[in-house]
């Protein structure tokens, strides 16, 4: 009885993994249909130690062109929509 249950189990649950998320700033959105995010993490210098800044950007889709430059906005991993594009917007956090 308890190999039903766990067939059943794992046939219902997705196999793909855990997509990243990123909160980021919107920077440019004068592509159509995409906005460039920038995110900011904060990681120790490798030799010394340090705090350091670390700014990346990101090409995220926006379908209905909602974002705005300045907004802070929550973006997910997908699969590649363009040459470099690998992200799309959730949602838009703040205007």
């Amino acid at each position: 009885m308890s190999e039903q249950t766990t067939a059943t189990t794992t046939e219902s649950t997705p196999s793909r993994g855990l997509r990243k998320e990123r909160v980021g700033q919107v920077v440019s959105t004068k592509m159509a249909k995409t906005a460039i995010v920038e995110t900011t993490t904060r990681v120790p210098h490798a030799k010394f130690g340090k705090i350091v800044k670390q700014v990346k950007r990101f090409y995220a889709h926006d379908e209905e062109n909602k974002a705005q430059v300045g907004d802070t906005v929550r973006i997910a991993e997908t699969r590649p929509l363009s040459k470099l594009k690998r992200w799309r917007l959730v949602e838009v956090l703040k205007h």
